[in-house]
């Protein structure tokens, strides 16, 4: 090794040890990152809770112990899937609207209930058990017991569903009025949503008397009380409970894009459910009588063109023939005040006070006709199910040979007269048939679409374009013109267009 080397070496030494005493000397200084005393960490709150809140908290801790042992989890074994796509439907509440199931696979849910008698009789949502294969009800309570239940009777008009466990001494929920539940008072959901049993949310109502025509059964009694207080797939069938412990609802649905909570939830009112349950039990089936009319609410045009000063009551769009309100007189375009003495300002609730009877029993009817009031006393009937409907609504009215068209600019709205097969094809015995309707004209925003037949305006028969021509010649800007139409799926439907 050359001297060079030697020297470079060791200045390269001496260099290392003083630049490592002079970091030992320097670290030596800073203090040890051990605490060498006891933190004393902070208990007193830092705000004094009112009265009146720590008294609703406590509420809500006393409910939530004594109402969850009384909510039970169901879970479902449906049966094999066979490309059904109402099953599918009803089977997407509980996993979402991308969930798929492998074809010849049994299908499976879950959901929740309200225990209602010591010996085991169960409050769930007719879709969470009525595609439950035989001996596919399991009921799990909150102390961990499970039981596999028997069905009851289902209610797909209401969405109730009763089912049996064989058990005694059960924690049994008590139930309130939801006839006196309001908008705007806190409320508890408590069920088994996604798999997280006994979960308890809590909201206020926000609405009362929803329709929100969740299957399109025209049958369906929608009244439903709207909650924020989170409902997600699983608690279908929980309790809906106020803020004494009283359960008001049966949550049953949420309105959603994406299958799980986006802030709307729905319940059955605890009256009903509990009415329906009843006649389960003691029938296994339900008996309900019918009026045989379709109804809407009465909308500001409608009421200008039917001569009401105001919107109110219920409109009859249709009366089946043979039906309880044809037998005692009811007609197209009467508007229903109340029934029973009780003021009825939507279509689901006449379908309340209605669904609430059996055949046979009689409901009286104050009636708005013509601008005056009538009253009607109408014997139901049990439900029938011979509505026509065109099995083939594509198949229009593709054979018109009729010479007369007629546009209306006014309406938005072209018209040709009827051709014999189009009439028999409708099976109307006359009208005119609309042949075009422009998009956003006031027409098509009322609804009035192509292919529809317009049998009336303003309850004067239209035989033929010069008949609509001679009601609407006497019409003026702002002026409503109430037409009755039969659509390609043979329903009679009004529908009040406002002359622009």
């Amino acid at each position: 090794m050359s001297k060079k080397a030697i020297f470079v070496s060791a200045f390269l030494f001496v260099f290392a040890l003083a630049f490592g005493a002079a970091m030992v000397v320097n670290f030596s200084n800073v203090k040890s990152l051990v605490a060498n005393s006891q933190i004393d960490f902070q208990t007193s709150p830092p705000v004094q809770t009112s009265t009146d809140l720590k008294g609703l908290n406590d509420a809500f801790v006393e409910i939530s112990k004594i109402v969850t042992p009384s909510v039970v989890f169901i879970d479902v074994t449906g049966k094999a899937k066979q490309n059904n796509e109402e099953m599918d439907k009803n089977f997407q509440f509980f996993f979402g609207p991308d969930m798929q199931m492998p074809d010849n696979m049994p299908q499976h849910g879950s959901g929740s209930g309200v225990i209602i008698s010591k010996d085991g009789y169960i409050i769930t949502n007719n879709h969470v058990v009525s595609k439950a294969d035989e001996s596919g009800i399991k009921v799990i309570l909150s102390d961990k017991r499970e039981y596999t239940a028997k069905l009851v009777g289902t209610d797909p008009n209401t969405d109730i569903a009763v089912i049996k466990i064989d058990a005694d001494n059960l924690t049994v929920s008590s139930v309130g009025n939801s006839d006196n539940v309001q908008v705007g008072q806190w409320v508890l959901a408590i069920g088994n949503p996604m798999g997280l049993n006994n979960t308890v949310t809590a909201g206020i109502v926000s609405a009362l008397g929803r329709n929100i025509n969740i299957d399109g059964n025209s049958y369906a009694i929608n009244n439903f009380i709207q909650t924020d207080a989170v409902i997600n797939p699983g608690n279908s069938g929980g309790a809906l409970v106020d803020i004494n412990g009283l359960v008001v609802g049966i949550n049953a649905a949420i309105k959603t894009t994406t299958g799980y909570y986006q802030g709307y939830g729905f319940a059955i009112p605890i009256n009903i459910a509990k009415n329906v349950a009843s006649e389960l039990i003691k029938n296994g089936k339900i008996e309900r009588g019918y009026i045989g009319v379709s109804i809407k609410d009465v909308d500001s045009k409608e009421a200008k063109g039917l001569g009401l000063e105001k919107a109110r009551g219920v409109l009859i769009q249709n009366v089946i023939k043979g039906g309880a309100g044809d037998d005692a007189g009811l007609k197209t375009g009467d508007i229903v005040f109340s029934v029973d003495g009780k003021d009825v300002n939507a279509a689901n609730e006449l379908q309340t006070i209605i669904g609430s009877k059996r055949p046979g029993e009689t409901a009286l009817l104050v009636v708005y006709r013509d601008g005056k009031t009538m009253d009607f006393s109408v014997k139901l009937k049990p439900r029938t199910d011979d509505l026509s409907v065109n099995n083939n609504p594509q198949n229009e009215n593709k054979e018109e040979t009729a010479s007369t068209i007629k546009k209306f600019e006014s309406l938005g709205l072209i018209v040709t007269d009827l051709t014999e097969a189009a009439r028999k094809l409708n099976e109307v015995e006359y009208g005119v048939l609309v042949k075009d309707v422009a998009h956003f004209s006031e027409a098509f925003n009322r609804g009035l679409r192509s292919g529809y037949v317009i049998v009336e305006a303003d309850k004067k028969p239209v035989r033929s374009i010069s008949d609509l021509e001679d009601v609407l010649s006497g019409k003026s800007k702002g002026d409503v013109v109430v037409f009755k139409v039969a659509t390609q799926m043979k329903d009679i439907r009004l529908v009040a267009i406002e002359i622009q």
